[in-house]
């Protein structure tokens, strides 16, 4: 289980580097058209993302031991949405041994004993 999720999470961490510095070449993201910024489907689409990562982000606060370190990456998913998410899946299953348990992955230490 283990395995694949590294494998999973380092293919969304790369494809989403791709894509994004593929974006950022072709055009900057201050330059997004004003048809594109004010149209329904695209407003409707930021809140998905950004009610997709506050979800995250309250996993991500469940097993983050202090404040500084929630509002850290509050702030890396906010700015980096996915990027961030992947990176921080990524670190907590290389923190893991392969045959980790879904609670390992998903419970702080305290909640697992």
């Amino acid at each position: 289980m283990i395995l694949g999720l590294r494998l999973f999470f380092s293919v969304v961490l790369v494809s989403m580097l791709a894509v994004t510095s593929w974006a950022s070449s072709h055009v900057a993201l201050w330059e997004i058209p004003q048809a594109v910024l004010g149209h329904p489907w695209f407003i409707a689409t930021l809140f998905d993302a950004y009610f997709g990562f506050l979800t995250f982000w309250l996993w991500v606060a469940y097993l983050q031991p202090t404040w500084i370190s929630r509002l850290a990456w509050l702030v890396a998913i906010l700015l980096l949405g996915n990027i961030a998410m992947a990176l921080y899946v990524l670190i907590r299953l290389f923190r893991l041994p392969r045959n980790a348990s879904w609670e390992q992955l998903l419970l702080r230490k305290s909640a697992q004993t």
